[in-house]
Order: structure tokens, then C-alpha cells, then sequence
């Protein structure tokens, strides 16, 4: 059966693969780097997204010397709004690892490749199989989800011994396949576009004979889920620090500190409310001080932004403010500096971030254009 279910992964894959940047190959090798790039980039990431990512970084570190030569705030920069930024931070660090310690190639061994930062089990599949056309398994949600309806699995999916019976089930099929590397894209192409979360094509699957869960008609209660959690909601209150010098229209803005959530990266100072009675404004001079050892004096509202992370959702209310007492200094922060709203663009910051510089920007607009 995992024979035969590899080979039809693999004529599937010939007729219905989707050209994407990184298989646009004429001599039908895959580049190791361009697989590991768009590999990390596609975690947790719709396809659609990641292409124009993808041609930019190629762009602009064409190969892995490039990646290793750059500045990290450049690397962060080309990764804003992707998202999961320590992604981007390992991609980085990884690539130097390599230009120092293995002459500037990646790997050819799934041991090695582990020890380099952010490579886990899938990342060093996907590369092995696909670039150097190893027997190598793969296990992305797609594949996951396939393999679960081919062997109709009743264990719930987020169990230790269920996730160990999936990449055994993977490795069997990837050693009994003829050409690795078409197999495992197949798997994973077909998680992605006919054996779907919802509503799954069956009729246009080229393993729905083997498919256990089908054929006892229950393919869209696998794979087995554990129940949703709720997600928490979290307030938090930015402040938009102006320089109090005449004629300055500058703004503080500061470096989260790695590791951390959005490690690296530029936003206006911020907090998370710490009790339910503890007032925005209250919840912003705190943080301030804590991060950057000022007192500050809150002013009126700019701009409320709604966003969503992994684990929570987040209300982040942005504030005027003004410096009362103290000079600014990396306390809680990696670093902090001024800017102006025509130069912060040079600076890599989240997209809750992006959203209150786009509100000053239309702000500044109108007021231009009512003068």
C-alpha cells in the first residue's frame, strides 16, 4: 500500500504541482537554498503571501553568502509582516553558521542540518528530499492531514504518540517512492488543494481508493482535534513620543529586546494592561518608564488598531505624549532612538506598528492639504 500510494503522489505531482518561484528550475534541480528559504517562509503562511516575499529576499540575498553577509535589522526589514520573526532571525544566524562551519553549503545529512537554528524535523526533510532527493519524510499540516484520512487515525493529532505514528507512516511512504523529493511535494500539494481541512475533493484525489477515512466516510472528522481554546484578548497602550525641542518633529520609537515576542524590531514604546483596573494611560507611563526609564505626560488619542497573534488578540491604543521627566535610556529595551514620520520607513516594525504610521501619515496629509 505505501508503494502504491507513493507512486500515485508522484504522477499527481507531475500533472497538477502549482509553478511557484522556487521550482522554476529548466534543469529540474531544486536549489537547496531556495527550498530552505521558502520552506521557513511557508510555515504558517498561505502560499500567496509568501511568493512576492520570496522574490524580494531573492532579490535582494540571491544566495546563501548574501543571507550571511547582511545586517539582522536588513533581514528583519525584508521579513516585515510576514510575521514569526524569529524565523528571520534563525534564517540569518543559520546562514552564517554555515558560510563559517560548512563552507558555505548546506548539509546533506539530517543530523547536521538539526543543529542549525530554526531547522527542525520538517525543514530538514523538506530540504533533504527535495534538493538533494533523499528518502526523507516530510510532516506539514498538509501532510499530516492526508496521512490521517489515508489510515483513517482515531488519536487526537496534538498526542506525542500520535505525531510519532504519522512520521513513521511518512517515512514508509517517502522509501518506498522512486523519486523522494516529487513524492513528498505531492503529499503536501495534495494536503493543500484537493484533501482540504473543509469540504475535501475526493472525487479528484488519486488516492481516494486507498483512503481509509473515506471509504468509511469519515474524512472530515480526521484528523481528530483537540477542543478549541478560547483565544485571550489582551489591551495594550502605545505611546507616539514627540521631541519637546521647537521646531522638531520627532518621534521616540524603541528596539524590543531578544529573544521575545517581535525580537528585534522598532515600535512605539507599548505595555499590556497588568489588572482590569489599571487604566490605559496608567498601563502607558508605566511601561514607558519601565522600558525606557522617562516619565511621561499622556495626551489625546491617535489611532486604535485590532490585531491578532498566535496565542491572543491584542486592542493597542496609541497615544500622544510628551517627555516630563528624565532622558531616555535602553532600561527594558535593546535600544531606542528619534525619528521622523518620512524616515521611519528604514526600520523594521510589526504590523500593529505599521498601522498607527500609516494613520500619522493621513494625518499629516490632510493637515497639508488644509494649509
Amino acid at each position: 500500500m505505501h508503494k502504491q500510494i507513493a507512486d500515485r503522489l508522484t504522477a499527481w505531482q507531475a500533472q497538477q504541482l502549482r509553478e511557484l518561484p522556487w521550482r522554476r528550475d529548466p534543469a529540474g534541480a531544486r536549489d537547496a537554498y531556495s527550498v530552505w528559504v521558502s520552506e521557513v517562509m511557508a510555515q504558517q503562511t498561505r502560499l500567496s503571501v509568501v511568493e512576492a516575499y520570496f522574490n524580494r529576499w531573492m532579490e535582494q540575498f540571491p544566495t546563501l553568502e548574501a543571507l550571511a553577509s547582511a545586517d539582522q535589522q536588513e533581514v528583519l526589514k525584508l521579513w516585515e509582516g510576514l510575521g514569526y520573526y524569529s524565523r528571520a532571525r534563525n534564517l540569518h544566524r543559520a546562514a552564517q553558521i554555515v558560510v563559517s562551519e560548512f563552507g558555505g553549503q548546506l548539509p546533506r545529512t539530517r543530523a547536521e542540518l538539526l543543529t542549525l537554528p530554526g531547522i527542525g524535523e520538517y525543514t530538514a526533510g523538506a530540504i533533504l528530499s527535495l534538493a538533494f532527493g533523499q528518502h526523507e519524510p516530510v510532516l506539514d499540516g498538509n501532510a499530516k492531514r492526508v496521512i490521517s484520512r489515508l489510515w483513517d487515525i482515531e488519536t487526537r493529532i496534538d498526542l506525542r504518540s500520535t505525531e510519532n505514528r504519522l512520521w513513521r507512516l511518512s517515512r514508509k511512504m517517502v522509501e518506498a517512492a522512486s523519486a523522494p523529493g516529487a513524492m513528498n511535494e505531492g503529499l503536501m500539494e495534495l494536503g493543500a488543494l484537493v484533501c482540504r481541512r473543509r469540504n475535501p475533493l475526493c472525487h479528484g484525489c488519486p488516492v481516494q481508493s486507498n483512503c481509509l477515512a473515506h471509504g468509511r466516510g469519515v474524512e472530515e472528522e480526521r484528523p481528530v482535534r483537540a477542543p478549541g481554546q478560547k483565544v485571550p484578548h489582551l489591551e495594550f497602550a502605545a505611546a507616539i513620543i514627540w521631541e519637546d525641542v521647537p521646531g522638531q518633529s520627532r518621534m521616540l520609537i524603541s528596539q524590543r529586546p531578544e529573544p521575545g515576542l517581535l525580537g528585534g524590531l522598532w515600535s512605539f514604546p507599548n505595555g499590556a494592561k497588568e489588572a482590569d483596573d489599571e487604566d490605559l494611560q496608567a498601563c502607558l507611563r508605566r511601561a514607558v518608564r519601565e522600558s525606557l526609564g522617562v516619565a511621561v505626560r499622556v495626551g489625546e488619542r491617535a489611532e486604535t488598531v485590532e490585531h491578532t497573534f498566535t496565542h491572543f488578540r491584542m486592542t493597542l491604543v496609541a497615544f500622544h505624549a510628551r517627555i516630563t521627566e528624565g532622558e531616555p535610556q535602553a532600561v527594558g529595551a535593546a535600544d531606542w532612538c528619534w525619528t521622523r514620520l518620512n524616515e521611519i520607513e528604514k526600520f523594521p516594525c510589526p504590523v500593529p506598528d505599521r498601522k498607527i504610521i500609516a494613520a500619522l501619515r493621513k494625518l499629516a496629509k490632510e493637515s497639508q492639504a488644509a494649509t
